[in-house]
């Protein structure tokens, strides 16, 4: 037995596939059906359907469906579709050189990929970017200062 969690205008029904079994539903073709249940008639027709979310047109009205099977349900709860942001705490030199430019300044919030420093090392020089949002909260280094690989050279709160 088969379990779904079908949200239908941001209204949430489980349904299970006794449920669906004791429908009676007539395709019309077309994407059209004519679907009985309680002993109502209702006229159906899907107008898009993108993956598990459709737009169906029942009797006149519009209704935004989504449909989640039993994987799609855990991965929610396991918290794996949130969209977080990564936070970063300190900004290491990716390589030994010397800074040519620091491009952020303490309380400054940076995003991801925001240009934090450019290093020049085996004479190329090479732009730093945030791996995550954060502010920073230090600069342990100004321009022309000499670092080593892994040094702490921003650090983020």
């Amino acid at each position: 037995m088969g379990h779904y969690l079908v949200t239908v205008s941001d209204t949430p029904i489980e349904v299970n596939t006794d449920t669906l079994d004791q429908l009676d539903a007539i395709s019309q073709g077309n994407n059209s059906y004519h679907v009985i249940a309680d002993q109502k008639a209702y006229r159906a027709k899907v107008l898009d359907a993108k993956g598990k979310q459709l737009s169906v047109n029942v009797n006149g009205n519009l209704y935004e469906v989504t449909i989640a099977d039993a994987n799609d349900q855990m991965v929610k709860a396991m918290g794996l579709l949130e969209a977080s942001a990564q936070k970063i705490n300190d900004v290491q030199a990716p390589m030994p050189g010397l800074i040519v430019s620091i491009k952020v300044s303490p309380g400054q919030t940076n995003a991801k990929d925001d240009k934090l420093i450019e290093l020049s090392a085996m004479k190329m020089e090479n732009l730093n970017h945030a791996a995550g949002e954060g502010v920073v909260k230090s600069i342990h280094v100004k321009e022309g200062d000499a670092v080593d690989k892994g040094q702490v050279i921003i650090e983020m709160e």
